[in-house]
């Protein structure tokens, strides 16, 4: 699924970006990470440099000092290389995964600032691979690149530098053939980007199908469809393996150049380097000496036309991660925020309207007034606005029109942490984590005492079902909750709502997805947790919302009625109708 904002354009764009904002912090470690390839890079080519005189002065002189000399200057160039080489691997080392690591911590912490709808628009399938399989791409592309880029590089610049010191028309006859390869290779690394963006994508979507299958596995097995989601997933593992298999095709593709193109660099070499050895213009170790700084150039030449085609599959992958963080947040703090320690829970809708999209409007010209402490229910049909009306206080969404006000301030003037303190939410889904009871009745509140926990669990009339656990309240609930069931996961959240002690309360069909029995217990719960708070539900059984202290009828965004439970029955309306039909089937009195 596309995101709202158009990709990170060229990669030379994305490539500015990634050395702006993560690479340039770490600076001064390239320094020094550069100091330690230079010293390799000349170690290096210091081995060519010294098989002159070992053959010219040592073999032909049969110099014993001399052959003691050089030979401890081998050793001294293989120890400086290693232990620079060492050095540089372990600074870059350093640097590459901590770029990697920031980029991360920059993109979890954005994702957390991102709205309501962001999330609801983008599948967490999606999400979850460009957070992982891109960043992986990144973190091999830095790695390769900058390693290439400076290791690399500067021992072709040692190497080439030692081969032009020897003869400078082989030099010319050698170098000559290479830049040729710089287009085809360059070809190669566009059609690269393009092949492992499309591979990224159907990961992407490998991914999201995973995460549905393996959360919505019990409605698979229900209605007997493995066999048709196991043919859905082998079409996609099946386009991910022709595009990595074409990846790895086009990656190859330059193998051929290189090694084609270094095979005739040699040949001519060899060919005009020898004539001259047999005619006597040059020397023998001269000739060897230049044959061993070009044999010695072809492996880091060979990595260096890879790495077009490394940093294109980063910059793929750098493409989709700066997508993330290019979309951003419509629903952020005011530039100068109004305080609101405490609210009293006074609560004023004004006019408000709200569309989803440009089409699909939710509410009309909405206006009501909670006062503090009161109990307002909303009740009507599917797609009547009540959810929404819930979902803009916290400001999950903004308004379109009109105003809502706390305490007589508009919301949208109060910093979004200092108003979502004020609100404790209890919603049909009750969203747990992998964690203890402890932890998740805790959640938004990780300074409470155990002893304060306790007292929480104990108000939503949960310790009795936590005791007989096998660690009681260090139990782990499993993903989502699953070891709970429905009405003990509930409980939780009412412990959870109880220890954030939040002045205003919403509930959203807290209790519509219960049997009778969870619903008893849950209600009482619930009744606890709504003393002294102002209160906003939504529920679809009008038993639960009997003695609210207003009820608000709505249909299609507009309050159609409202009034009490008995004002509104004996209205003979909407309400009223509702409430005959579900005590027909057992849902209202």
């Amino acid at each position: 699924m596309a995101f709202p904002t158009k990709p990170s354009s060229t990669g030379r764009q994305l490539a500015r970006r990634l050395l702006k904002e993560h690479v340039s912090p770490y600076k001064g470690l390239f320094a020094l990470a550069c100091f330690f390839m230079i010293v390799a890079a000349a170690a290096t080519a210091a081995l060519p440099y010294l098989l002159q005189p070992v053959f010219d002065r040592v073999f032909t002189a049969v110099d014993t000092r001399l052959l003691v000399i050089f030979c401890g200057a081998v050793f001294l160039s293989f120890f400086v290389k290693g232990a620079a080489s060492y050095g540089e691997s372990v600074v870059m080392t350093y640097v590459g995964q901590k770029i990697i690591s920031d980029i991360q911590k920059r993109v979890f912490r954005h994702l957390m600032g991102s709205d309501l709808v962001f999330f609801h628009n983008i599948p967490s399938g999606e999400l979850l691979s460009r957070f992982t399989n891109d960043v992986n791409m990144m973190r091999n592309a830095i790695a390769s690149s900058l390693i290439g880029l400076g290791k690399d590089s500067f021992t072709l610049l040692f190497l080439i530098g030692v081969m032009f010191y020897r003869d400078f028309t082989l030099a010319l006859i050698a170098f000559i053939i290479f830049p040729t390869a710089v287009v085809p290779i360059a070809k190669i690394g566009r059609k690269m980007r393009k092949v492992t963006d499309r591979a990224q994508t159907e990961l992407g979507t490998f991914t999201t199908q995973l995460t549905q299958l393996f959360q919505a596995m019990r409605v698979v097995k229900s209605y007997s469809m493995e066999p048709a989601e196991a043919t859905r997933v082998d079409t996609t593992i099946d386009k991910i393996f022709k595009l990595i298999y074409k990846t790895a095709r086009v990656r190859s593709a330059s193998h051929p150049v290189v090694e084609t193109l270094g095979g005739i660099a040699i040949i001519l070499v060899i060919a005009y380097g020898g004539w001259q050895v047999m005619h006597h213009s040059r020397t023998t170790g001269e000739f060897i000496s230049f044959m061993g700084a070009m044999l010695l150039i072809y492996e880091p030449l060979k990595r260096l036309s890879n790495l077009n085609a490394n940093v294109q599959e980063g910059l793929a992958g750098a493409a989709r991660v700066f997508e993330i963080l290019d979309t951003p947040a419509l629903i952020v703090d005011p530039n100068q925020p109004v305080s609101l320690e405490k609210a009293q829970g006074h609560l004023i809708f004004d006019h408000v309207d709200f569309c989803y999209g440009e089409n699909k409007k939710a509410l009309s010209d909405l206006s009501f007034v909670v006062q503090p402490g009161q109990t307002v229910a909303f009740v009507g049909p599917s797609g009547a606005g009540k959810s929404t009306i819930i979902n803009l206080i916290p400001r999950f969404y903004d308004v379109t029109g009109g105003r809502i006000l706390i305490d007589n301030i508009d919301i949208r003037h109060l910093k979004l942490s200092e108003l979502r303190h004020q609100i404790a939410l209890v919603s049909q889904e009750v969203a747990l984590f992998d964690r203890t009871i402890a932890d998740n009745i805790s959640y938004g509140n990780p300074g409470a005492t155990l002893q304060q926990i306790q007292q929480a669990a104990q108000a939503a009339a949960a310790t009795e079902f936590i005791f007989k656990l096998p660690y009681g309240f260090d139990t782990f609930v499993g993903e989502n909750g699953v070891k709970l069931s429905g009405g003990q996961r509930q409980r939780l959240a009412i412990a959870r709502a109880m220890l954030k002690n939040a002045p205003i309360l919403l509930l959203d069909e807290a209790t519509s997805a219960l049997d009778t029995d969870s619903e008893r217990q849950v209600q009482m719960a619930l009744k606890t947790l709504m003393k002294g708070r102002t209160t906003l539900m939504v529920a679809h059984r009008l038993s639960t919302v009997v003695d609210a202290d207003q009820i608000y009828v709505l249909d299609h965004g507009k309050i159609q009625e409202q009034g009490s439970h008995q004002v509104l029955l004996a209205l003979g309306g909407i309400y009223a109708r509702l409430w005959q039909a579900q005590s027909q089937t057992g849902e209202g009195g």
